[in-house]
């Protein structure tokens, strides 16, 4: 059984940044740490989770080096593939709910 992660996206007017689920901001290099930590775990070399995702090999192997301009379909792709769930949150959607 894979292991469900939370990342929360938080989008500014020029960037997206990553967050863990305890708002510690996330480099790309964390987020690569989790992809590959997650595929070795599900036993996929890098072209496997590529077919699977429906992505390139290339793309794979750039994210798990940490490579930062992934288009954020083709990293949503991989993430699900690899049951990791990504949840959106900003201030606005905060105020929402309160």
């Amino acid at each position: 059984m894979a292991v469900l992660f939370h990342y929360l996206l938080a989008f500014s007017t020029q960037m997206l940044y990553f967050y863990r689920y305890n708002g510690k901001t996330m480099q790309s290099q964390e987020l690569a740490e989790a992809i590959r930590m997650h595929r070795k775990a599900a036993k996929l070399s890098r072209v496997q989770l590529a077919e699977l995702a429906g992505v390139g090999k290339t793309v794979i192997y750039d994210i798990e080096k940490g490579k930062e301009s992934v288009q954020f379909d083709t990293l949503r792709k991989i993430l699900k593939v690899l049951n990791i769930k990504i949840v959106l949150t900003s201030p606005l959607m905060d105020n929402l709910n309160d």
